[in-house]
């Protein structure tokens, strides 16, 4: 007898469970088509060394093949941050992880055909990983999570071999090696992955160590006018994982003769006029010659940064900006940092 109602007791569990979990899948939108294969080439004109002179024709055929991944983060980020401000919406976090897990279902993103395409993974992958942090704990499908621990750490170590064998000598330095870099951590520390962890240490202390004694990155200072727009591009992944290998007791903070701080310094200081950057890269800088504005996303990190120093001076000059967004580290940076997701 108590084997039976044993078995009665599982079934009713069970068809229990199923309207939850249809419940959960009938109020999400659609999932997005997975993007499994990316090929493209630079978006910037041959023959050019700087990197900064732009070629129409390819830098839309880049944004093009990105755009359907790009237009996933944003909307995962803004259902995620929604999830959060209602105090751990189960609802909206379950609709995170199941799109995520329709994409770890078709193993995306596992077919890089090109050398730009390896270059660029990296920061969408860490936008997933900030994204999906946030929701992990508030979501209690656990098939779907794993699923979707095990895909980003498969990105994670791909993204590893790629930057130790096949990148090039420049942008083993640069600000996409950045990106990768924070990719890896959060993959790695979802997966409880402690190879991976190591490697994103050593990445962000390697990067971080390129700096000169003002605090400028040789490899982004090459960009010609866009030297201080990838100074900056470079910081937010830095910032970012210093203050995750903080929390996950791998701490770099202070290394090279406190690098970070000099990095952010150098750009900060510079953006009244450009003149540092210019200093270095011969070019009258983007946000100055009518090429560009600032935008407040590109200064995001600074709540992560606000959290890894008391610095007065960069919290007075980021009050009249904001609320900080920037989707590739998680939507809005007061509620991705108020939290404790990590």
């Amino acid at each position: 007898m108590k084997s039976l109602l044993s078995v009665l007791f599982c079934l009713c569990m069970a068809l229990g469970a199923a309207p939850t979990a249809a419940k959960a899948e009938a109020n999400c939108a659609k999932p997005s088509k997975p993007v499994v294969s990316l090929k493209f080439g630079s978006r910037y004109k041959d023959g050019d060394p700087s990197r900064s002179d732009v070629d129409k024709v390819s830098n839309a055929q880049v944004n093009k093949a990105l755009a359907p991944v790009e237009k996933f983060i944003r909307t995962l980020a803004k259902s995620a941050n929604k999830a959060v401000a209602r105090g751990g919406d189960v609802d909206y976090a379950d609709c995170v992880v199941i799109s995520l897990a329709h994409w770890a279902k078709a193993d995306a993103l596992s077919e890089m055909k090109s050398f730009t395409a390896n270059l660029s993974v990296g920061s969408r992958l860490a936008a997933f990983g900030m994204v999906y942090s946030q929701v992990r704990g508030y979501s209690q499908r656990e098939d779907d999570k794993a699923l979707i621990e095990a895909w980003l750490l498969r990105r994670a170590k791909e993204q590893m071999l790629f930057w130790e064998e096949d990148a090039t000598y420049g942008s083993k330095r640069g600000n996409l090696r950045a990106w990768a870099t924070l990719g890896v951590n959060l993959a790695a520390m979802l997966a409880e992955d402690e190879v991976a962890l190591r490697w994103s240490a050593w990445s962000a202390t390697f990067l971080q160590c390129q700096a000169l004694a003002d605090g400028s990155l040789p490899q982004e200072m090459k960009r010609g006018k866009y030297a201080l727009h990838y100074q900056l591009h470079a910081i937010a992944p830095m910032v970012t994982t210093t203050l995750l290998l903080e929390t996950q007791g791998h701490s770099i903070n202070g290394v090279c003769d406190n690098a970070l701080r000099r990095i952010v310094n150098f750009a900060l200081s510079d953006l009244a006029t450009g003149e540092k950057s210019q200093a270095y890269s011969g070019k009258v800088q983007s946000y100055f010659d009518g090429t560009e504005e600032l935008r407040a996303f590109e200064l995001a990190w600074i709540e992560a940064y606000l959290k890894l120093y008391d610095d007065p001076a960069v919290d007075n000059f980021a009050e009249g900006l904001r609320p900080f967004s920037h989707s590739k580290l998680g939507g809005n940076q007061e509620l991705v940092w108020s939290n404790g997701f990590f």
